[in-house]
């Protein structure tokens, strides 16, 4: 079997936990002799000799369409289904805010696609998306897609309540790699860590806010989004002493700061997963983390969750975090491993493959 796995043009540019659960589910799937090449939304591409498509982020359907189309392949979708919609009504500036509630959340994604393709050169790689829009263009690839390949059964509840389709799906978890398994020496553990990307949607604002008073460090790890340079410099500005920025950190220093932590923490306004709360989890950090998205599907009731709007919600789950025992690596390590994801994802590459009739497979070499 040969496999093409196809994302956003900026997945490495500007890394999120869509570039970690492609490559990690990439790597995975080698070990079981499927080849797997990964290529770039704005690359031309030849698709001779591969037996099907996984996609990345059904949010951006501009990055698809075009490969859909010129392929004829059959494909599958990894959702990675974010909801922008409380963030952008709250946050958002005044135009934003605006046009949020008067278009509502389809138009408001639409909006942004045709801003970054002028701002940021992110290009329009499907022209028709600008005629079609955004809604008719998700409900079009999630209607055509052989399989949707959601992190979670909330999630494709969320999907299916925004968008009309009929297409089946396979849960495929997120999980970690298995470097943040390994056995961590330290029980000494103290303080609080949060790595992501510092923007609004990760809500590192209400966080230090959060901190003020509170007899304990927080080290921030990651580096501000393109677009959210003006939200980086409110955080240094607000920031108290007991408040430091490492920026970005490879991932062995990474697993250093959580083998240091008791707590980490991630008060976003959305999550699907929160990729790093679990790689936090393994590494036996106690974790506190955001109620909206599908998070607790994964945590159940060994996390404490927070309102992200509130800081006295953030402070409150810190507080009883750091006093909390930490139990979570051997839960993250029975469900949650790549090995574990990558068996789920061959298991609907298989099936898509089977639907095709009379289609010739692909061998490998």
């Amino acid at each position: 079997m040969k496999v093409l796995m196809i994302n956003r043009a900026t997945v490495f540019t500007v890394p999120g936990g869509d570039t970690v659960q492609m490559v990690e589910t990439a790597k995975a799937i080698r070990k079981h002799g499927i080849n797997v090449d990964i290529r770039l939304a704005n690359e031309e591409i030849d698709y001779e000799g591969y037996d099907l498509i996984h996609f990345f982020n059904i949010i951006r359907p501009n990055s698809i369409s075009r490969h859909v189309k010129k392929s004829k392949l059959p494909f599958v979708i990894s959702t990675i289904f974010v909801d922008y919609t409380e963030i952008d009504r709250k946050l958002g500036g005044v135009m934003l805010r605006t046009a949020s509630q008067l278009l509502g959340s389809d138009w408001l994604e639409y909006l942004k696609v045709i801003g970054r393709s002028f701002l940021n050169g992110d290009k329009i790689i499907d022209n028709s998306y600008i005629f079609r829009g955004h809604k008719r263009s998700v409900e079009q690839l999630l209607n055509s897609a052989s399989l949707l390949l959601p992190n979670s059964d909330n999630e494709f509840k969320r999907l299916s309540k925004r968008y009309r389709f009929k297409s089946e799906y396979l849960k495929v978890p997120n999980a970690v790699s298995e470097e943040f398994l390994e056995t961590n020496p330290n029980n000494n553990k103290s303080g609080i860590v949060m790595v992501a990307r510092i923007e609004a949607l990760k809500n590192q604002l209400n966080l230090i806010e959060a901190m003020k008073g509170l007899n304990t460090t927080l080290k921030i790890v990651g580096k501000p989004a393109p677009n959210h340079m003006d939200y980086y410099q409110k955080c240094i500005e607000q920031a108290p002493s007991n408040v430091e920025f490492l920026g970005q950190l490879d991932r062995r220093e990474v697993i250093a700061q959580l083998d240091a932590a008791k707590v980490h923490v991630l008060p976003s306004w959305f999550e699907t997963t929160g990729l790093s709360t679990l790689e936090a989890a393994a590494r036996n950090c106690n974790v506190v983390i955001t109620r909206k998205g599908d998070t607790q599907e994964y945590f159940g009731d060994k996390a404490r969750y927070c309102e992200p709007g509130d800081p006295e919600s953030i402070k409150s789950a810190l507080v009883k975090a750091l006093e909390d025992k930490s139990e979570l690596k051997d839960f993250i390590k029975e469900h949650y491993t790549w090995g574990k994801a990558a068996e789920k994802t061959i298991e609907g590459y298989q099936h898509v493959l089977k639907q095709k009739s009379g289609y010739n497979l692909h061998k490998n070499g």
